[in-house]
């Protein structure tokens, strides 16, 4: 692991590159190991067919839902023009947000999947970083909340950049763009999550750390997040990415500290190296 401990120093096309190469790394890794694939592929199917359920009822029933929403156009000659037009805003603004939301969902359902998935790839790896466990239920409640919290923020630069989407030029080349670029940091930050709890970290700390080293982080999220707006596509990569980012925080992000069992061990003998030196347990 020549890459744990390294400063956040490569930036530019380096660092994009380098972020491009951890997308790769976790396809290829659950490629090799075909059961993990399919482990990781239960959550992102269920919140498929979710998804695909709450969609179908919008679009059989969003001309009721514009109805309701606009009752003021009950009188008017034209309401049901006025209201089909409504109906299919509704739609397309539903399946906006259903694209915006379908990675945190997928990540807050599959958090013990993906918690399994993650952890075996770092002992593929050379084992588990000591420190930063939680419970279950406080470690599923903290991705509820730090999903929330990151949704939040992808709709204060989501909401901005759709009102700009209507200026000329401006809207269809700047900022579908930049749309691509704050996603894709944001979906960045939700895959690293699960490793980087594991190491301690938490929001503002793992916020800082991916700014620090912002063109690896949009590196590895935006090809994710323009790959995922193919259907199904999000669902078949979703176990790939989970390894990619579990990947890009240790050999890049974050050095690891010392395996667990390692550590229990440190801790067993005080901490001293054979001959009575003490150890030096600092991340290599």
């Amino acid at each position: 692991m020549s890459g744990i401990g390294r400063p956040a120093g490569r930036r530019g096309v380096g660092g994009l590159a380098e972020g491009i190469g951890f997308c790769f790394r976790g396809l290829g890794w659950v490629s090799r190991h075909p059961r993990w694939w399919v482990f990781g592929l239960i959550p992102a199917l269920i919140a498929l067919v979710l998804y695909a359920l709450a969609l179908v009822w919008l679009g059989t029933h969003a001309t009721d839902v514009a109805a309701w929403a606009t009752p003021f156009a009950d009188d008017w000659g034209w309401r049901d023009g006025f209201r089909t037009l409504v109906g299919v805003m509704i739609f397309v603004a539903g399946l906006a947000l259903a694209v915006l939301t379908f990675t945190a969902v997928t990540l807050v359902i599959g958090d013990p999947f993906y918690e399994k998935l993650s952890e075996r790839v770092e002992e593929d790896l050379g084992g588990l970083p000591g420190g930063g466990d939680l419970p279950f239920w406080s470690s599923l409640f903290r991705s509820i909340r730090d999903s929330l919290v990151t949704l939040w923020w992808v709709l204060l630069f989501s909401v901005p950049l759709f009102v700009l989407g209507f200026v000329p030029v401006v809207g269809q080349t700047v900022v579908p763009v930049v749309g691509a670029f704050v996603s894709g940091f944001f979906l960045t930050v939700e895959l690293t999550a699960l490793a980087m709890e594991r190491r301690g970290l938490r929001r503002k700390e793992r916020f800082a750390l991916l700014r620090s080293n912002l063109s690896v982080s949009l590196g590895f999220g935006v090809p994710l997040f323009l790959a995922f707006l193919v259907p199904l596509v999000s669902v078949v990569a979703m176990p790939g990415a989970v390894a990619g980012a579990a990947m890009l925080v240790r050999m890049r992000l974050a050095p690891a500290p010392a395996p667990k069992d390692q550590a229990q061990g440190d801790q067993a003998s005080g901490g001293q190296a054979p001959g009575g030196q003490a150890r030096d347990t600092r991340p290599a």
